[in-house]
């Protein structure tokens, strides 16, 4: 079975620029009598800076923008490495690379990487496939501040996933700063395979695990429950090695 991935969406970002505008300071004089004369000059000398009664104009205090709060990770862990091997094993026995197989999503960046996993079980009839997919954000002037940029990408996926027919959403609790796990089923070659995804946000980086099964040949397929806990095992994990990583 192959298993079609979802597009990623991209981050925008908008600059905003002030300008000054320049003042423009108009003297006078005249002329007359000496008795006008006087007074003219008495008031020059007394709208001059040094006089008695002269006073100068407020400067306009400058806005102060807030500092952004920096990203909370630095770096991303190996996205081959962030699943340990016994959830590996429980989740996709006899893996075909149990290892993991890294996907094209990762980049020189240390901002995206993902790896995935897939085999048929022991009897060969009980197909598994998993995912993880990692993205990191840092935080800018122009973007903002790392955590929502994250926050946004993680309810922009989760609105994204929701939106496939007959799937289910529900929230996970204890993982990460804001987690979701969408249920359903689609049929693939005529086998019909039951999925879940959990999307989860923790700081500035929102992680993806995928998790599907179904059994070959005729065979039972593993029950929902069963996928969505074994797609939150997975998922804790991840999380762990985030923290780790950065340490």
């Amino acid at each position: 079975m192959e298993r079609r991935r979802r597009p990623s969406k991209r981050r925008l970002a908008v600059l905003l620029a002030g300008a000054t505008v320049p003042a423009l300071l108009v003297a006078g004089c005249s002329s007359g009598s000496g008795g006008s004369s006087h007074s003219a000059s008495g008031s020059t000398a007394s709208s001059g800076s040094g006089g008695k009664n002269g006073s100068a104009a407020p400067t306009p205090s400058a806005t102060t923008t807030p500092p952004i709060a920096p990203a909370r990770f630095k770096t991303l862990p190996s996205s081959c490495k962030t699943i340990t091997k016994d959830t590996i094993s429980k989740l996709v026995p006899k893996a075909k690379h149990s290892g993991g197989t890294a996907t094209d999503t990762a980049d020189t960046g240390n901002s995206r990487s993902g790896c995935s996993w897939t085999g048929n079980g022991k009897d060969g009839f009980q197909y598994r496939w998993l995912s993880v997919t990692l993205e990191r954000y840092d935080s800018s002037p122009e973007l903002g501040a790392a955590d929502l940029q994250a926050h946004k990408r993680f309810t922009d996926e989760v609105s994204a996933v929701e939106k496939t027919a007959g799937t289910s959403a529900t929230g996970v609790t204890g993982l990460g700063d804001e987690a979701r796990s969408i249920s359903g089923w689609t049929i693939v070659s005529k086998v019909k395979s039951q999925n879940d995804s959990v999307v989860v946000r923790t700081g500035n980086v929102v992680l993806i695990v995928e998790y599907d099964g179904a059994g070959l040949e005729g065979k039972k397929n593993p029950s929902a429950k069963t996928v969505n806990s074994d797609a939150q095992r997975a998922a804790k994990d991840v999380v762990a090695s985030v923290a780790a990583a950065n340490a």
